[in-house]
């Protein structure tokens, strides 16, 4: 079932009758999204936000090891196995040490040439379904948002699967993380560390070069930040002629990832409605904010 109220009690709750070794009253919440993620006594603990994320709890468990087994400095589980709480997952992580510096894009380009060297692991990764969460965000979204935007985005999201299909690739596919982005990187003593491994999939590789792109055109990523995470890894996804295919793909489940957040919460809202405006209006230039 979908939970649609997964507010940080509701998420503590869950904590709780999960039965890990977190004090579920007393954990500090590090962040509230697809997952609530809590921290206490050097364990990481993630619950899921509704049981339909349980498959991919498991999956991420084993992307861990497979990591763990390949030298890739990755966050490491704490257990091999998810709990469940009331049909949503609960996995558990070792913490990490406190960062040293923020991580900034050539750290992740230089873990990205480490992922993209390794071949497929010893069990099934799907494909990276970008836009596989839109259907599910806009429900969440419920009466929060216009029912036409809503539609629109379903829209966008059809003719850009069909499009990505399509797409001749510039490098070999294979194993990519599937949401590249530094805040997926930590800098501990030892230096860079990939975490967040619940969107790995096998396809093309140009999909975690994209969201660099993106991040410079969308976010405000400076040029120079760009250049060195190009620099860092080799190759400019700018220079492929697919690469506003997978963009525009990004764009649209960027937007509907927002949607999810607008019950209850005004700047989601405000955040929505400033990105489907400017893709309404074919406007790439427009600024979005992380949210």
């Amino acid at each position: 079932m979908v939970d649609a109220a997964f507010t940080e009690q509701r998420a503590r709750e869950l904590l709780a009758a999960a039965g890990t070794p977190l004090p579920a009253a007393d954990a500090r919440l590090l962040a509230l999204g697809e997952n609530a993620v809590f921290a206490a006594d050097g364990l990481v603990a993630k619950v899921g936000r509704d049981a339909s994320l349980r498959e991919r709890a498991d999956r991420e468990l084993r992307v861990a090891a497979w990591l763990a087994e390949s030298g890739i400095p990755a966050v490491r589980a704490a257990q091999p196995a998810a709990l469940v709480a009331d049909g949503h997952p609960v996995t558990l992580w070792h913490r990490l040490p406190e960062a040293v510096r923020p991580a900034d894009p050539a750290d992740l380009a230089a873990l990205l040439r480490q992922v993209h060297a390794l071949p497929e692991p010893g069990f099934a990764l799907p494909r990276r379904e970008l836009l596989g969460g839109v259907e599910r965000w806009l429900r969440l979204a419920g009466d929060a948002i216009d029912p036409a935007d809503a539609d629109y985005l379903r829209e966008r999201r059809d003719g850009f699967a069909a499009a990505a299909a399509a797409l001749t690739p510039r490098l070999t596919p294979g194993p990519v993380h599937g949401d590249a982005l530094p805040r997926n990187v930590h800098i501990g003593p030892d230096g860079p560390v990939l975490v967040d491994l619940e969107t790995f999939a096998t396809d093309l590789r140009e999909h975690d070069l994209v969201v660099m792109a993106l991040s410079r055109d969308r976010y405000g990523l400076a040029p120079e930040a760009y250049h060195a995470f190009v620099h860092t890894y080799g190759w400019d996804v700018r220079e492929w002629d697919g690469c506003a295919v997978l963009r525009g793909a990004r764009e649209t489940a960027s937007c509907a990832w927002v949607a999810q957040h607008a019950p209850g919460n005004p700047a989601a809202r405000a955040e929505f409605a400033r990105r489907v405006a400017s893709l309404r209006e074919g406007d790439p230039a427009v600024r979005w904010y992380p949210f």
